[in-house]
Order: structure tokens, then sequence, then C-alpha cells
């Protein structure tokens, strides 16, 4: 085992899916001329031709064959917002890749409409993207209409007085009704001593119910504002000379009255995704003439609220107050402190103290202290000498959210029975592993679990055990295609659902009559993808008794939404953590196993597992990517075209994914492109929701919209929406496959990809193949340098120190 280097990080996990990848660097060294085999992080092995044949000593043999495709212009249609951003050095900030299955796992290319906004905003640049998408599901709308009474409901009692106990909940509730009775004489002491504590039913497994055809699913398009509204909307734009294209989503953002808000506050045009600073300047400018300057308060609070929204794309919950100040300087604010307390007193942002206490209620409203006084909280701190406390700034919907998932953590950690008696389901466990797991869910509320993809076994048998004991037991995944790995490993398809389809009650049990999930055990694998308000939700939706089983791979990268949820409760060490020794097999288990402690070996790849193609430049990368998937895999592997995935590091780039798709249509399913961009047969991936993505391919396409086969289940996606919500799928990127694999995957590494890379990102695109793993090969030494780079805390959140900070 050779010493690790230490280097600079080669680049931010961000950069992978929202952005152009960086240009290639004219100081790295390309691979060798010759074709040849190079292990992975080793050199060039000799030269061989035909199909792939193992080197001696190499991780695979190098693809010879020639034929492939021409490189072709880039052609993927519009989706989410965009990623790019002008706060840091990264050309990224969507999460660590992805609106895709993250909100598509990245923000997506701008909308020619939203492009305009450069010409007709001032003297603006053009946006970046189109309107972003809202959710499909009716759980998740109805919780974020909850989140926003709740904000209403905080604010309104913080003028009043705090009732002692009001954050109680359960037996604890109850014990504090039956003193306050007491002490008021309503009832006497030793009713409640008398009375027996009810013991709780035993349920058991419902019978499945009969299976029934399913119709086609139509995608759900968000409700738009009302004409009138929009119409309201465009007569202000184009009074400023923004394009009219911004008016429905203006009008959904600012509500019906959005007309209005623009006129007195023309900076509120911040909020439409796809927006920037300098296109809602030159629309303030258009409207308010000499008025407006860049100190007024207006536009800073904008902009704060702004950079936090930014902030959020690349998973943070919160920012510390010094970075938005520097962002702050940068636009143009002369006093970014001012700016700061001013948007703080306005209510656009939340202040916390890296103590776990709020900085609006901390020592009787300190923050609104600071504001006043032009201070923020800390500063007594710092001038008594001591280390100032880090003062985080953050937006209410995440911050509700975080501190209502801490909440309902703890509420199943405390509500769970404790002395179950699953000693006999422990014995007949199927590994070691299995049975510790499943001795710790029998004693405990929350458990977490880690392991890679053979310790998914043990969830599986984990549930098969609860229901053989008599309770409901559930496992939910983050993709269709983990749904159906989980079922097969169980052997009861009624046991899998995916998350989404849970919350929505598309699938599952369904809800009882207090609209709680009608489970005993939830199981939700793949919990590295889960975001903090999906997290949130998904909690709040379970009963008091249930028990939670948080389980995945902490090598992978995190999720589309903002927020680190499985890394923070594995940091604050909230539950019993179970620790999985059942090993990944096979060249490839054991490649990943190496980058997961930062080692790229080299494997032995007797049945050509495991392949290494150095090129030279992006333009070969294509042509050999195609050629791999066209012909070399399908001939030399067995594994068919179909069945094979490309995974690459951005979106853009002369070998992103939209370049790849663009060449592998031309090669493997030519056609003119006459359904908005797509043929029959196109293989796609559906983005419905920011922070999902399904595979699928193309049926046919009519009125009602394009017509798609995701996983067995027909999807319409309507046609306003394709543009939006439909990209080619046969190239990916690792944000976007997080959750799936196939039997065979490319990996495209060209040598613009080079900032991309981390340790996670090579960790997730690697672990993505069963049975072949194609590595296109043209970073050079910064793959090695990469995958030994520690992985680092690149998500500002709160919900740690919510976890580890005792309730009061």
């Amino acid at each position: 085992m050779t010493a690790l280097p230490r280097g600079e990080t080669p680049g931010s996990p961000a950069a992978d899916d929202d952005a152009v990848v960086a240009p290639p660097s004219a100081d790295v060294p390309a691979p060798s001329a010759e074709d040849g085999t190079e292990t992975a992080g080793g050199a060039p092995g000799p030269t061989g031709a035909g199909d792939p044949e193992p080197a001696p000593g190499a991780g695979g043999p190098a693809e010879a064959t020639d034929g492939g495709t021409d490189d072709a212009a880039d052609g993927e249609p519009a989706g989410a917002a965009d990623g790019a951003t002008d706060d840091g050095p990264d050309d990224s900030d969507g999460p660590d890749d992805s609106a895709d299955g993250t909100t598509d796992d990245e923000p997506a290319e701008p909308s020619e409409a939203a492009k305009d906004t450069a010409d007709g905003a001032g003297d603006g640049a053009g946006t970046d993207a189109a309107p972003a998408q809202l959710s499909e599901a009716e759980a998740e709308l109805a919780a974020q209409r909850e989140l926003r009474e709740r904000i209403e409901k905080r604010k309104a009692e913080k003028a009043g007085p705090i009732a002692a106990g009001g954050k109680l909940s359960g037996k604890a509730a109850d014990l504090l009704a039956a003193v306050r009775a007491v002490e008021s004489g309503e009832q006497s002491a030793t009713a409640f001593f008398d009375s027996p504590a009810p013991a709780a039913p035993r349920r058991t497994a419902p019978e499945p119910a009969p299976a029934r055809p399913r119709a086609p699913e139509p995608a759900r398009a968000p409700q738009g504002a009302s004409p009138e509204a929009v119409a309201a909307t465009a007569a202000v734009l184009a009074e400023g000379g923004a394009p009219a294209a911004l008016a429905g989503p203006a009008a959904e953002v600012l509500g019906a009255q959005a007309a209005d808000a623009l006129r007195v506050d023309p900076w509120q045009l911040l909020a439409v995704p796809g927006v920037r600073p300098e296109q809602a300047d030159g629309f303030a400018r258009a409207l308010l003439g000499a008025e407006c300057g860049p100190d007024d308060e207006r536009r800073t609070s904008a902009l704060v609220g702004w950079l936090l929204e930014r902030a959020a794309l690349r998973g943070h919950t919160a920012l510390d107050t010094s970075e938005v100040r520097a962002a702050l300087a940068e636009r143009s604010v002369t006093d970014p402190h001012a700016a700061v307390q001013h948007a703080v007193a306005e209510g656009v942002v939340l202040v916390f103290q890296d103590d776990g206490q709020d900085g609006e209620d901390h020592d009787g409203q300190e923050a609104g202290a600071s504001a006043e006084s032009g201070e923020e909280p800390g500063a007594d701190a710092e001038r008594a000498g001591q280390e100032p406390v880090q003062v985080l700034l953050g937006l209410d919907r995440y911050a509700l959210a975080e501190e209502s998932l801490a909440d309902g953590l703890a509420r199943l950690v405390n509500a769970c029975e404790k002395d179950a008696d699953w000693t006999e389901a422990a014995s007949a466990a199927s590994s070691p592993s299995a049975a510790e797991l499943i001795r710790a869910v029998a004693a405990h509320g929350l458990v977490a679990h880690t392991g890679g993809e053979a310790a998914r076994a043990e969830p599986a048998a984990l549930i098969t055990a609860a229901r053989a004991l008599g309770l409901r037991a559930l496992g939910a995944t983050h993709s269709a295609d983990g749904r159906r790995r989980l079922a097969a490993a169980t052997g009861e398809p009624e046991t899998a659902v995916t998350l989404a389809g849970l919350l929505s009650g598309e699938q599952g049990p369904g809800r009882d009559e207090e609209g709680a999930v009608a489970v005993d055990l939830l199981v939700v694998l793949d919990a590295p993808q889960l975001d903090v308000e999906t997290a949130a939700i998904l909690v709040e939706s379970l009963a008091d008794g249930t028990r939670l089983v948080l389980s995945g791979d902490p090598g992978v990268l995190g999720s589309a939404g903002a927020g680190r949820v499985f890394a923070d409760v594995l940091a604050a060490r909230a539950c019993p953590q179970i620790v999985s020794r059942t090993p990944d097999q096979g060249p490839i288990g054991e490649l990943v196993s190496g980058i997961g402690i930062g080692e790229l070996n080299q494997v032995g790849a007797p049945g050509k597992e495991v392949v290494i193609v150095p090129v030279r430049d992006a333009g070969e990368a294509v042509h050999r990517t195609v050629q791999l998937v066209a012909d070399s895999v399908p001939r030399a592997i067995g594994v068919p075209s179909s069945d094979t995935q490309v995974i690459t590091v951005g979106h853009g780039g002369s070998a992103g994914t939209r370049a790849l798709n663009a060449a592998l249509k031309q090669r493997l399913n030519p056609g003119p492109g006459r359904f908005g961009g797509f043929d029959p047969g196109d293989r796609v991936v559906h983005v419905p929701a920011p922070g999902r993505a399904e595979p699928g391919v193309v049926v046919s396409a009519d009125a009602e919209g394009l017509h798609l086969d995701c996983a067995g289940t027909e999807v319409v996606v309507a046609q306003e929406r394709v543009e939006a919500s439909v990209r080619h799928g046969w190239a990916l990127s690792a944000h976007q496959a997080a959750g799936m694999r196939w039997p065979a995957v490319v990996v495209v590494l060209p040598g613009d990809a080079a900032q991309g890379l981390s340790r996670s990102w090579v960790y997730t695109a690697f672990s993505r193949g069963e049975r072949h793993l194609s590595v296109v090969h043209g970073v050079d030494q910064a793959l090695p340098r990469a995958v030994a780079q520690p992985p680092a805390q690149d998500r500002t959140t709160r919900l740690r120190t919510l976890l580890e900070t005792p309730a009061r």
C-alpha cells in the first residue's frame, strides 16, 4: 500500500453536473499516443487490438477497435435553472450535481425566453435558465403550505409569552397536563397513579391488495397563476424592459399581487428562478430611474435572499455571515454589514449561532438588538477576548425543515418500544451484519446502517424478519431501479416502494386515520440522497412508535436538494450505527472499496470486468465512448447497448452529457427528432420534479404529449413540459445516476473534467456498474489525486448541531 499524496483539492464536487466543465489546461499531460491499456491510476500498458484484452498487471484492456462516430453538436433541451454562479471560484452551483433526481441533478440549460432577459433588462446579461419546476407530489405541496403557515405562526408567537411545555408531545405532554390538572384542583393525584397504562395492541401485517392494472401516469404540470395576474405582471415587466415570458413564473412566485409588488420593489424579480442580479438591476433602473442605487435597502435585502437560494442549490441550508458579506461586497454593496443586519431585521433571513441557539431568540432577542445597534450576534464574545462563535444565516424554509426533522427524529427515538424480543429472528439472519441490524432495530426507534451495494441484503433481511413477526415493514428507495432490486432481495414486491411514491400516496400502504403512513418499520435505502425538506416531510408522516432505519453508502455523492441528512445523523451519533461487514465482490467491488479509503488500486480483471481506455482529448473521448457502447461492450462483454450507461462529469463541455447524447443518438437511434427533438426508441431521462431522475424510452407522441416507458410504467409528459423535463439519457451525470445500477457502465473522464473530480464523484460513478466498467481516461494524474484527497464537509447545515443540542 503506498502513501496517499496530499495535493490541492482538484475541484468542487458541485462542479459535477450543473455547469459547463472548465476548459482543459494546457499543462495537463495527455496519455500516451499509443492505444493501450492503463490501470486505474497507473501508466499505459502495451498496445492491444480488437476486443478488450487484459494486459498483465493492469485493471483491464484498452479498446482498440476502430469505428465510431463524429462528434455532434449540443442538442439537449432546456431543463431547470442554470447552476452557474458568480459567488465562488467553481463553475457550478447546483447541489453536488444535480437537480436531478436531483432537481435535474443539476440545473439545465436556459430556455430561449429566459435568455432574452439580457437584452430587455437594462444592461444586464441574459438569464441562465428556464423557470424552475414545482413538485408533482400533492403531499409535498401540502407540506410546503404547512411550512409557510408555521412560519407565520412562529413570527406571531414571538410577540407573546411562551407557554411552558408547548413543544412537548406524546407521554411528556400527557404528564404535563396531568400535573397541571392536579395543581389546579381539577383532579386528585391518586386518579393518575391508579390508572393502569393501556397495553399497545399488536398489529399484524395486512394482506396484500390484489394487483390492478394501472393507467398511464400523466406527468403533472405545475399550477399556474390566473390569466389576470399574468397579464398585469407582463405589463409591469414590459415597462422595465424585461421579457414577457417571465410574467408567468413571476406571478407564480410572487402571487396574485405580483404586478404591484414588482412596481414597489423591482428587485423582487430575483425571486424568479433563473433571473440574476444584473437583470434585476437593469429592470429596477428602467422602473425607478435615478431613485435606485447599489445600496438601496430593497436591493440589498433581495441580494441576501438570492445568495442563500443559490447556496441551497449547492446543498447549503445556511451560510456564514462572512461569506454573505463578501458576496455582497462583490456586487457593489458599500456596507455589507449593514445590509446583512437590515435583511435580518426585515425577516428576509434568520440568524443562528453555532451553539445551537436561534439568534432571534437567544438572550432576549439578541439578533434584533444587534440589528438596532449595528452589531451581529457574537460580537460580545469577541470583545471579551473569547473565541467568536460562528453566526449563520438561513432561509426560514430550511431552518424550519431542519428543526422539524430534529424534533421528529427525537420523537421516534423516544416513542419506540424498547424491549421488543427479536432474538429468534436475529439468530435466523443470513449474515452476522444482518443479525446485528435486526437486534439494533428491536431495541431502538432510529438506527443508521452503512455499507456498499452488497450490504443492501441486510435491510432486505430486516424487512423480511419484521414481516414474519407480524409487523408492517416497508422499504423505500431513491429510484425505480432501487425498488426493483429491493423487491428481488425480499422476494415480495409489495415490500418495496420509491420514496416519492410513498409520500405522494401512489405507492405503499397509504395513510391511517390520523394521516400517518401505515407502517411499523420503514427502511429508507439510498439515505445519502435524502434532502432536508423531504426528510422532514417523511419523519412528520410517521406515527409515534414507528421504527425508522436510514441505510446507505456514505461514500456516494449527496442529495440534489439542500442538506446532508444522512451525514449529519452519522456525525451527531444520534442513534446506533451498524456498519456492514459484507464487502462488495469482484474486481469492480475491489476497485470501489479502495477508492472509498483513498486508494486507486490496480485490480485483476480476468473476465474484462474493468477496462481502461486512454484518450488524448475530448473528441477522442466521444469517439471511443460511442465505439464502446455500440460495438465493443456488446461484442466482448455480452451486454447490449440498451443496458450500458454512460456517465460523465458535467452536462456542458465537448464531452459532457449533451455532446455524448448527440453522438450516441446519431449512432444508435438516428432520426429527425420530430417529437420535440425526440424519436421513438430514444433513451431519455425524465425529471418530473427537482431531485428526481427517471430513465425511460420514448414510445410515441400525440396531442396529449410525449409517451415514455419508465421502468415499465407509461408516463405521458405534456407538450409544454417536454423541453423542461425530458433529456436524452444515453449519458447521465453521476448525480443523476445515484441510486441506480446497470449491467455495464462507461465512465468518461476527458481532460477538461479534471476540476470536477472528487473522491465521492469517482466512487459514485465507478460503483454504478454491476458486471462491467470501462473508464475512458483522459485526466492523467488528476484521477488519483482526486481519489487521494480526503472528502471535505462541503455543505453548511445546522442539523448536526440541533441533534447534538439537548432539548430545552
